[in-house]
């Protein structure tokens, strides 16, 4: 279960090869830029791009050290960098069925289409990829593929007869002691994930002497360990444990001074996932404002929005009995980020998108920027979040996450500044991977 099999089909199939302009420099002209490093934006400036690497960011109507370079006019448009989401899952969601059979070339191609296209440069699945997303990670990650660059954990492993669910797929590895866990995350190791995930919650859990050994041998390989989270105890204990992330919100109770303490000691990130407690209260007998929001239903699987708007999928959300607890625990998990940013606490954006099919690709990464900004957490940190904060978790920062000079040019264009309102990074121009315009 844990080798990697040969995906038997031609790469045309699933793959496409970016035509570049050869040795071709762009300046696009007179923007507001957005860098993505938190620090404050930069007005009437000109972004200069040579191959697939920011050349320079230059004052607006300087002379340009590039002849003959294509010109672009920019003014009044914002750019602001490709967003990383460091929790996603890729292949599961096909329609409205959530099954490991999804998990073909052809979906997964599709996928990372539309998270490009809604301004999503970077993804991390989660845990839930089937054999074959290994050999498409690394075609990704050659250039290869289109759509956002692909990053993977391979399988994630979980308790027997506990979360996740069996929909998941056979891949997800369930060890029933210490001696198990060991030799399977020293076999996961093998395969070179980029991440290893971990499911703690539920019932019944994932026990401490088990995951305690899946960390310690991760980090063994320089593997960094992220786990599915609900409970204050479990984080505690986590914590402790040497876990690099907790991968959603803490939703229990408030986090206490404890646990802050040492997440910043131990230099442990912290992933919100805002958004699917706000997905999971919004659909009901009335909808939210974005419900007919032509950028969010695009974003839906075939099939979806008629599910939504049917009358059994209304009224199972009303009659819902344990709507009460989900309100509180989207009230705690709001708390706890703003506590969590206050604190220092290293963030990274993350939606989950992907794992079920109200949780959309491409657009709930824009919906967990607006319920950051909500909050009170100023724009240009909401977009670090979402930017530079899952580069530097998945150590790609040095070549992505923010826009500078020597980087990869890596970025949307923007019909208007989202510093003004944070639903503009909704209204995309354009979007460029690698120095190149895709859309």
């Amino acid at each position: 279960m844990l080798k990697p099999m040969f995906l038997g089909v031609c790469l045309s199939a699933v793959c496409f090869h970016i035509n570049a302009q050869d040795n071709t420099a762009v300046i696009i002209k007179d923007i507001t830029l957005i860098d993505g490093s938190g620090g404050a934006a930069r007005s009437h400036v000109s972004l200069l791009i040579k191959d697939d690497t920011i050349a320079a960011i230059l004052p607006a109507g300087t002379n340009y050290p590039t002849k003959g370079a294509e010109e672009i006019n920019g003014s009044g448009k914002t750019i602001m960098p490709l967003m990383v989401d460091a929790h996603s899952h890729l292949g599961l969601l096909k329609g409205t069925e959530i099954s490991a059979q999804n998990f073909t070339p052809d979906n997964v191609t599709r996928q990372l289409n539309q998270y490009l296209s809604y301004g999503v440069g970077t993804v991390l699945s989660l845990g839930t990829d089937q054999p074959t997303g290994f050999f498409m990670r690394d075609a990704s990650r050659a250039g290869m593929m289109g759509g956002a660059s692909f990053y993977t954990a391979g399988y994630g492993f979980g308790a027997p007869r506990g979360t996740p669910p069996v929909a998941f797929g056979p891949s997800i590895l369930r060890p029933v002691n210490a001696d198990q866990a060991l030799e399977e995350i020293r076999t996961l190791a093998g395969l070179k994930p980029d991440f290893i995930k971990i499911w703690v919650d539920g019932s019944p859990k994932l026990l401490p002497e088990i995951y305690r050994v899946i960390i310690a041998e991760a980090h063994l390989h320089n593997i960094k360990v992220a786990a599915h989270v609900y409970y204050l105890e479990d984080a505690h204990q986590l914590v402790d444990a040497g876990v690099d992330v907790l991968a959603h919100s803490i939703r229990d109770q408030e986090v206490d001074d404890a646990l802050i303490k040492a997440m910043k000691q131990k230099n442990v990130y912290y992933i919100p996932t805002l958004c699917i407690e706000d997905f999971g209260l919004s659909y009901g007998l009335i909808s939210p404002g974005w419900f007919t929001d032509p950028f969010f239903m695009r974003s839906l699987e075939p099939g979806v929005w008629d599910m939504l708007n049917s009358d059994d999928y209304r009224k199972k959300q009303a009659e819902d009995k344990d709507k009460a607890r989900k309100i509180q625990a989207f009230a705690i998990a709001k708390k706890n980020f703003q506590k969590m940013d206050s604190a220092g606490v290293k963030i990274a954006m993350g939606t989950d998108s992907g794992a079920q099919p109200v949780r959309a690709q491409g657009f709930s990464e824009h919906r967990e920027l607006q319920l950051m900004a909500e909050l009170g957490i100023p724009v240009l940190k909401v977009i670090s979040y979402a930017t530079h904060g899952g580069a530097a978790l998945l150590g790609i920062d040095a070549e992505t996450g923010t826009l500078q000079p020597g980087k990869k040019a890596d970025f949307m264009v923007l019909d208007a500044d989202p510093q003004l309102d944070i639903r503009a990074t909704t209204n995309i121009s354009s979007i460029w991977k690698n120095g190149k315009q895709i859309q």
